[in-house]
């Protein structure tokens, strides 16, 4: 049999090409080799980064599915974005309808169904288009009109006014309940900001702000299609979890209320659970569902 040349042969040639390289190639091409190496090694840590973060989100969005047929509360899709931009399904006429069966046991000028106010005429300024305010507007009026200039549902505004001060259906609010109506720029940890004080400030502030989250998002801590630790309470040794947050509406929500209920305040219905509970983002999906069939739907 013949001898095979190859490995030797080739061997030869590369000690040769080696010998005849000088010392600035010779660290070219080691450092090109090892650069080489380099690249490999971290395709490969990333190709196995992205297998364990999808993994995780399958763990995820599983148990919040499970969540969702145990409790009828998906803290990953709150409401879906459709459901929360809808401003068509509803008219001035039809919140003034809601608000006098909602609100009949109510009586006197602080009710929602009876209350006037003098309203502003903000103009158009990118997040949302001019309001046209003007003297003893209805509560239904300044709900419809702030729900149609900055793009944000009628009956998300209706469902806030409901979670934050429970005014849809109070038999006689008091002026804090008005003057924070929506709970804007009130903190857990502080007074509310005097400068958004009052129904007009409160609603149409609250529908600018989210159109302000939108345009921001990426300001903000909360981000769609991605996973997020979201804290069950003020209280931070009471933790927090992994949430997949799926659609842009609930990170909105999670940015103007940014807890999500724990086991004791979703097995708790909609009393009250333990010292951990919090409830903002629960109650806006009890009351949503109740009112207007399922948020997540």
């Amino acid at each position: 049999m013949g001898k095979t040349p190859g490995k030797r042969h080739t061997s030869s040639n590369l000690a040769r090409t080696w010998k005849r390289m000088g010392t600035t190639r010779r660290v070219e091409a080691v450092a090109a080799t090892v650069m080489a190496l380099v690249l490999v090694v971290a395709l490969v840590i990333v190709s196995l980064h992205f297998v364990s973060y999808r993994e995780l989100v399958g763990r995820t969005r599983e148990h919040q599915n499970e969540m969702a047929r145990q409790y009828e509360f998906n803290p990953g899709r709150i409401i879906t974005d459709q459901r929360f931009h809808d401003t068509t399904s509803m008219n001035a006429e039809d919140v003034q309808v809601f608000l006098d069966q909602k609100g009949a046991d109510c009586t006197g000028d602080s009710c929602l169904r009876t209350m006037r106010v003098d309203t502003p005429s903000p103009d158009g300024d990118g997040l949302c288009d001019p309001y046209q305010g003007g003297k003893g507007q209805t509560a239904a009026q300044i709900i419809d009109g702030a729900a149609r200039s900055c793009g944000i549902s009628q009956k998300v505004l209706l469902t806030m006014l409901q979670k934050e001060q429970h005014l849809v259906t109070s038999k006689n609010p008091d002026p804090t309940q008005i003057r924070s109506a929506m709970g804007l720029s009130c903190p857990d940890d502080a007074a509310c900001d005097a400068r958004y004080a009052g129904f007009f400030n409160q609603v149409y502030g609250a529908a600018k702000r989210y159109r302000y989250y939108e345009t921001h998002r990426s300001d903000y801590q909360f981000q769609t299609r991605a996973i997020n630790q979201v804290r069950f309470s003020p209280e931070a040794s009471c933790g927090a979890s992994d949430v997949y947050i799926e659609n842009d509406a609930t990170a909105l929500l999670y940015i103007y209320t940014p807890y999500q209920p724990n086991t004791a305040a979703l097995a708790a219905g909609d009393g009250e659970g333990d010292s951990c509970s919090s409830y903002g983002n629960r109650n806006f999906v009890i009351i949503y569902d109740a009112w207007f069939g399922r948020a997540d739907e």
